[in-house]
């Protein structure tokens, strides 16, 4: 996590450039320590028209398996044109938080969970001061959140295709693609590389051989990380999360159909939860899926679904 010296709760800051066409946004790039002496890269999107006290909300959005940053800038700068403080970031051995060789790196899900989420929270919270704090989560960043030990600084949750992920519960043909993926492409690259290259077919970057493995053993079971609760994984605080949350899914998302949010909602027994599950036709969208709810051309068709984070992030929570 942070550095306990609160002149120096971050390395490396730095500005870039004005990421907003209107020059509304201030976006600058943030090296983050966590307490496994790991750096994060992370991004800070915040309005340039509202001093540091005056930005009264701040999110974090907490990305899915093997995905970078990058891939939620367009909604990071939407979001921080509304007004709100935004921060983006790599998991560790993802992206720019690849420090050393991926067969070298011995990330995995719960350390995500239990270190590097922990960490880009107390940065949200030295950013923006003066703010309240909220977790944007995608698929997997959803997931974890019972095993971040600040979770009371979170005072709400809005999901986005975050499910259990349970290979049981899929549907023909995705579900013997998945069983491929997680059954022997898993299992093979970890052993004659030592890490998985899920880039290869168009499942993210390539992954910790760790992240991979807990990812096929938590999708072969109920729950996802509820499989490894008492096992694995000791200390969580699965059944203490109880501020308000909104899971958002899609009807043409094959990995967190209805069955799989469900399930993973009840890993999550106190949190108070509103669930939606749309059908992409009848937003005008024709494919959303696990994936296209951060997508620009997505929200030029249905802008009403970026605009649920917005209402949500507005409201009195």
């Amino acid at each position: 996590m942070l550095n306990n010296d609160p002149a120096t709760p971050v390395d490396c800051a730095h500005k870039n450039a004005n990421s907003s066409t209107d020059n509304s946004i201030d976006s600058y790039q943030l090296t983050i320590m966590t307490e496994r002496n790991h750096p994060l890269a992370a991004s800070v999107y915040r309005p340039s028209t509202k001093a540091s006290n005056e930005i009264k909300v701040a999110v974090m959005i907490a990305p899915a398996t093997g995905i970078k940053r990058q891939f939620y800038h367009n909604f990071a700068t939407f979001l921080a044109e509304q007004g709100f403080g935004v921060l983006t970031f790599d998991n560790e051995g993802i992206g720019e938080s690849l420090t050393t060789s991926l067969a070298k790196n011995d990330a995995s899900l719960i350390s995500w969970g239990r270190h590097d989420m922990p960490a880009v929270l107390d940065a949200l919270q030295y950013e923006f001061a003066q703010a309240s704090y909220h977790l944007i989560g995608h698929s997997a960043g959803g997931q974890l959140i019972g095993l971040m030990p600040n979770y009371q600084a979170i005072s709400s949750v809005f999901n986005v295709a975050c499910s259990s992920g349970q290979i049981k519960n899929m549907t023909m043909p995705y579900k013997a693609k998945a069983m491929g993926f997680m059954d022997a492409f898993i299992p093979l690259s970890n052993l004659v590389l030592g890490y998985t290259p899920a880039d290869k077919i168009g499942m993210g970057e390539p992954l910790p051989r760790g992240v991979a493995r807990q990812w096929r053993e938590w999708c072969n079971g109920a729950g996802y990380i509820q499989t490894a609760l008492g096992k694995t994984v000791h200390n969580h605080f699965y059944n203490e999360l109880t501020m308000p949350s909104l899971w958002l899914g899609f009807t043409d998302d094959e990995i967190a159909n209805s069955k799989n949010i469900d399930d993973m909602i009840r890993v999550f027994p106190n949190m108070p939860v509103e669930k939606h599950y749309l059908d992409p036709k009848g937003l005008g969208v024709n494919h959303i899926g696990h994936m296209r709810y951060f997508s620009r051309k997505t929200y030029a068709k249905a802008p009403q679904l970026w605009q649920m984070a917005v209402d949500w992030l507005n409201k009195d929570h």
